[in-house]
């Protein structure tokens, strides 16, 4: 049975099933109880801000959002957000969900890493990357009351060490490609972790292009 927190719980839904089902084994621990929080601090912020969203589609978006930090989702090439939008986007289409709410899904996987952005659009896609700034940079960590915090943690347990636990499976997810992290926040991570990474310049770009002046 789905665990009410502020009146908010996991659908009771076939699609929903299948989402924790697949997520479950394929995610570690760590990611699984992450991105279960982020659903109820993404839901919980819908509430307090009073917008109209699909839990069905937050939901998916929440479990989904790091599916590309694992063996099974992560590609060659791509970044890792787009893996674990690609890989709701075949979940979504396996179930027959309509492409307008898959798109949705898809973007708000893709944008939960680019800051400022995703508040201003689709409630599903800000309110993803609203859980995820709580549950990992505790952005709005006051905007979440004691009892709520507590509820969500007690739910899904934070590791004793989750933030750096965090970091490290940001970093074994990505250290593969690390040309995917060119302009966003993920280059920290490697910056982090690896003395040798030498993290790409905008600048750099532009002045060694083909272009002449």
């Amino acid at each position: 049975m789905s665990i009410s927190i502020g009146g908010i719980c996991i659908p009771d839904t076939k699609l929903a099933r299948g989402v924790t089902e697949l997520v479950r084994d394929t995610a570690s621990e760590l990611l699984f109880n992450h991105s279960s929080r982020v659903y109820y601090f993404g839901a919980i912020a819908g509430q307090q801000k009073g917008l109209k969203f699909d839990p069905e589609l937050l939901y998916t978006g929440a479990m989904f959002h790091d599916m590309g930090l694992t063996h099974q989702h992560s590609s060659a090439d791509e970044r890792f957000e787009v893996d674990g939008a690609n890989a709701a986007l075949d979940f979504l289409r396996g179930h027959g969900i309509a492409q307008a709410d898959i798109d949705t899904v898809w973007t708000a996987i893709a944008l939960h890493t680019t800051p400022g952005i995703p508040k201003h659009m689709h409630p599903v896609v800000a309110l993803v990357t609203a859980g995820v700034e709580m549950d990992v940079l505790g952005l709005t960590y006051k905007q979440y009351s004691d009892a709520e915090r507590e509820a969500v943690v007690k739910a899904f347990p934070r590791s004793d060490h989750f933030k750096e636990d965090i970091i490290q499976a940001f970093y074994d997810g990505i250290k593969h490609k690390p040309d995917t992290t060119f302009g966003n926040v993920k280059a920290d991570v490697l910056a982090d972790k690896d003395p040798h990474f030498h993290r790409g310049n905008f600048c750099d770009v532009i002045r060694c292009s083909h272009w002449k002046g």
